[in-house]
């Protein structure tokens, strides 16, 4: 099994209340930098990219200048359109993969489609519906164009809700040629940033979120241990009370817990969220989850990201990296 690593390379990131630009344009050059100085020797490293539907922004702009020497992107297509309408949409994930297939590694439909809060997926009418489609459309596109080693996915957020309908109700929904189509599910989960973790409780914590995303989630929408699972997001934001000595202890903790996960669980790889703080000065939560601050200075965490890449891929074959 090969575990593959990957950073979201931006500086953009959202919260309830939207979207929070950085201070400053991404540099390419500073980018290209850091990716290069992360992916080190290891055989693929991803870069993970956004592109909604019916939105020509992508996040970060054009992703495709950075899927070179050796990076693919790994590639989320998100479902905004509150109509619900679905058939735009598959176009628009067929024509994606048509033109893009080349340089993805990974192909996610929807963004965090369970999670009902704008501006994520989960607040659009028929995610769930445009999730299976689209799911089916990409793998059929792929494979009609060659592109064998794509892998499509989708991803999700943690629930803590013994209500929540949302695997049950996936799970009326699939099919056969779903289950045939999907190539991995991910996990964005963020310990110790939303929910304090006590001290000590770490690693724990991340054991008990990703067991409990792969037995007791999944299997109610009837997706079996077969299917891998991605860490797609985590991070842990530095500022006030979060220095940054204590962003490079939870970066190794967290990474560190996952990847001894991947055997047992079917984990097969991490992307780290984001690579700069979207304002080094700003006052929120959201402004400092960066593993560099805005000016693309490093922090501690980014050299600890840096050599677990090295050391937990040194022994990967390039070949083998589909993700």
């Amino acid at each position: 099994m090969t575990f593959t690593f990957g950073i979201y390379p931006g500086g953009l990131l959202g919260d309830d209340t939207g979207v929070l630009a950085p201070v400053s344009p991404d540099d390419p050059a500073s980018i290209t930098e850091a990716l290069r100085e992360l992916q080190g020797g290891a055989g693929e490293f991803l870069v993970r990219a956004y592109r909604s539907y019916g939105d020509p922004a992508h996040a970060p702009e054009r992703p495709e200048r950075y899927a070179v020497e050796g990076r693919k992107l790994d590639l989320v297509l998100q479902y905004r359109d509150r109509s619900g309408e679905t058939a735009g949409w598959l176009d628009f994930v067929r024509s994606t993969v048509r033109t893009e297939g080349h340089r993805l590694a990974l192909l996610q439909i929807c963004e965090e489609p369970n999670l009902d809060l704008p501006p994520v997926d989960g607040s659009i009418p028929n995610v769930r519906r445009a999730l299976v489609k689209g799911v089916v459309a990409a793998k059929e596109e792929a494979l009609a164009c060659g592109h064998d080693r794509l892998a499509v996915g989708f991803n999700a957020v943690p629930s803590f809700d013994p209500a929540d309908t949302f695997w049950s109700g996936l799970g009326e929904l699939v099919d056969e040629r779903f289950h045939r189509a999907l190539d991995y599910v991910g996990l964005d989960f963020f310990p110790d940033v939303f929910r304090p973790v006590p001290p000590g409780g770490l690693t724990g914590a991340v054991r008990a979120v990703v067991a409990g995303f792969r037995q007791g989630s999944l299997p109610r929408a009837g997706i079996g241990p077969a299917v891998p699972v991605r860490i797609c997001e985590n991070g842990w934001p530095t500022g006030p009370g979060r220095s940054e000595a204590r962003q490079a202890e939870v970066v190794d903790e967290v990474v560190r817990a996952v990847a001894g996960l991947a055997a047992e669980l079917n984990v097969t790889g991490y992307t780290f969220f984001a690579l700069r703080d979207a304002d080094s000065a700003g006052a929120g939560l959201f402004h400092h989850f960066g593993l560099v601050r805005d000016d693309y200075s490093r922090k501690p965490a980014f050299r600890t990201y840096r050599d677990l890449v090295a050391e937990l891929t040194d022994r990967a074959d390039p070949a083998d990296c589909a993700g």
